[in-house]
């Protein structure tokens, strides 16, 4: 009996790969994917930055707003102080002394308060 032998020419190209797409994503899409998750999130951190500047500036301005009404609170309490020091003075004394040579008014730098108020 006669060998088989291959034809002439040979043996035709074996197809040993399968035309089945990949599963899962493509890599392309994976990355696109991730890039507009990222840019999403740095855009929602940069919103949130410049709520809290924004924030921070209307707190600035508030406080700055504020400063006249609680200085002049101050000067009020100040000067009632103040009066109320020289009528003391002069009920138990019979006379204000003057502390320094100007009639200028120096203004204390502490304030002594009672230790127990009472309405």
């Amino acid at each position: 009996m006669p060998q088989d032998m291959p034809p002439v020419g040979g043996y035709g190209p074996v197809q040993y790969k399968r035309n089945l797409p990949a599963p899962g994503f493509r890599p392309a899409a994976l990355v696109i994917g991730m890039g507009a998750v990222c840019v999403w999130g740095f855009y929602k951190l940069g919103q949130g930055i410049r709520e809290q500047n924004e924030l921070a500036r209307e707190k600035m301005w508030s406080r700055i707003h504020l400063i006249p009404l609680l200085q002049a609170e101050e000067d009020r309490d100040l000067a009632r102080r103040h009066m109320a020091d020289q009528a003391r003075e002069k009920q138990l004394t019979g006379d204000n002394f003057k502390v320094y040579n100007s009639d200028r008014y120096v203004r204390p730098t502490y304030a002594v308060t009672p230790a127990n108020t009472t309405k």
